[in-house]
Order: C-alpha cells, then sequence, then structure tokens
C-alpha cells in the first residue's frame, strides 16, 4: 500500500491535463474522450452489469493464476465481493467504453475476464468488434458467460485457458488484434511476454491498454521498458493505466495524463 501512494504522489506530481499536450494525436484523445462528459446510455448498462453482479452472493473457487491477490486471503470468494474489490471500478468501465467507442477496433483481446466488468465495457464501446476474452478459472468464466448472454452482449468469445498455453498454441502471425486490454497477471515477466509475443501483431493503428501499470515495483519496471522499445511511439500514463501506441508518423513521446 505504501508503495501505491508513494507512485500516486509521483504520479501527481508530474501529472498534466490537455494544456500540457502539444501532440495533436494525444491532445485530441484527452480532450474528445478522456475529458468527454456526455452521458452515454451504453452507462446505463454498464452500471446494471455491476449492480446484478454486486447483489450475487453466491461463492464461487477461484484459481488464481496472476500475481495474487491484495484482498482475498482465500481462493473461495463471494461473487459480490470480488465485483465490489477486484473489478474495474464504474468510473474506469465508462473511460474504457469511450475509448473503445473512440479508436473503433474491429477485433479485441481481453487478457484476464473475471466477471466481466471490463469485458462489457468493451463491448459497448463498439457493439460490431469481435471480442476475445480469456479467463483462467472456469468459475469465473462462467459467471462472466451468464452475465453476457443476460445483458445481450453478443460479440463476445469467451475462452478459458492459462494465458501461455493460450499464446504458445497460437502463432503470432495469426493474430490481428486491433485493440488490447492486458489484465491477467500483474508480474514483470508475465506483462514483458505478452507485450514481446504479441509485437509482431502491431500496426499502425493498434491500440494497448495495460493495467495497473503502478501495482508494484515491478510492475512499474516493466513499464519503463515498454516505454523505451524502439517499437513504440508514443505512451500514456493515467497512472491506472499505461496506453501503449506504435504510430509510424509521431515522434516518440511520453505523457502522464490524469484523468
Amino acid at each position: 500500500m505504501l508503495h501505491i501512494i508513494q507512485s500516486y504522489l509521483k504520479f501527481l506530481w508530474h501529472s498534466k491535463n490537455q494544456h500540457g499536450v502539444h501532440s495533436p494525436f494525444v491532445f485530441n484523445l484527452v480532450t474528445k474522450c478522456f475529458y468527454d462528459k456526455s452521458d452515454y446510455p451504453e452507462y446505463k448498462t454498464l452500471k446494471a452489469y455491476r449492480k446484478d453482479l454486486l447483489q450475487n452472493n453466491n461463492t464461487i473457487e477461484v484459481n488464481d493464476f496472476g500475481a495474487g491477490s491484495r484482498v482475498f486471503k482465500s481462493n473461495s470468494r463471494q461473487i459480490s465481493k470480488i465485483a465490489k474489490t477486484a473489478g474495474i471500478t464504474p468510473k474506469r468501465a465508462e473511460l474504457l467504453c469511450r475509448i473503445v467507442n473512440y479508436f473503433q477496433p474491429k477485433t479485441i483481446l481481453e487478457i484476464g475476464t473475471s466477471l466481466g466488468l471490463a469485458t462489457s465495457a468493451l463491448s459497448l464501446g463498439n457493439s460490431k468488434a469481435k471480442i476475445t476474452t480469456l479467463e483462467g478459472c472456469p468459475e469465473t468464466s462462467a459467471i462472466a458467460k451468464n452475465q453476457f448472454q443476460s445483458f445481450n452482449l453478443n460479440n463476445i468469445e469467451s475462452v478459458v485457458t492459462e494465458f501461455e498455453t493460450y499464446f504458445k498454441n497460437c502463432k503470432p502471425s495469426t493474430v490481428n488484434y486491433q485493440f488490447i486490454y492486458f489484465d491477467g497477471n500483474h508480474s514483470k515477466k508475465a506483462t514483458l511476454d505478452y507485450f514481446e509475443f504479441l509485437l509482431p501483431t502491431i500496426s499502425n493503428e493498434t491500440v494497448w491498454v495495460f493495467d495497473d501499470i503502478h501495482w508494484s515495483s515491478e510492475m512499474e519496471e516493466a513499464w519503463e521498458i515498454i516505454k523505451k522499445h524502439p517499437k513504440v511511439t508514443v505512451t500514456i500514463d493515467t497512472f491506472q493505466w499505461g496506453l501503449v501506441f506504435f504510430r509510424y508518423e509521431q515522434e516518440k513521446e511520453h505523457f502522464t495524463i490524469r484523468v
């Protein structure tokens, strides 16, 4: 917890709003998407989806293949508590929905479904996108699948798999995801492994979002390595997320933006 506080204070010191941004691409993203205050109808579905989970007091057995939980001491967890403490926040879900709506990717990969709170935001951001979401825990994935059906989120393919296994069994040349949301394993090694594996799939329009980049000192180290990679041109640190772009026409720049 001390690490998070220290990292956040450092973030606040260095962060800017749109007035400190001189890149037209990033300026438009910040003003037209990040700071968009419109009340979109999709937000009602996001709230209803969350409310439904918060009212679910059933317990499931969670197989946690990632860096573990700071909240739960047992793998037997109540669905409502997972939704309350481990899922994406309402504000972040709305932002994720706006980001997808802004870029309109046709294909999306989510690494780490959990209960599908972020997945629902991806789906509602572009209902025409084809979304593949990966989850290692069968019971958690089953809850998410049921939610997707209940809320008619029909553009989502749920895959129960360990992430390493999934990537070993598919060739980068066959992967064509325009938008990737990395939220499955908050460890330095796994984050960099996924980054390196998926690099051959990038294009000028590719958007990658890494969750919890300040979760630990190791995750911050991974983020710094990603920022310095020669194929990465633009990154945006919003504290919770690190957005990565590979736009060939852009000069290499790194932004720290308050959202």
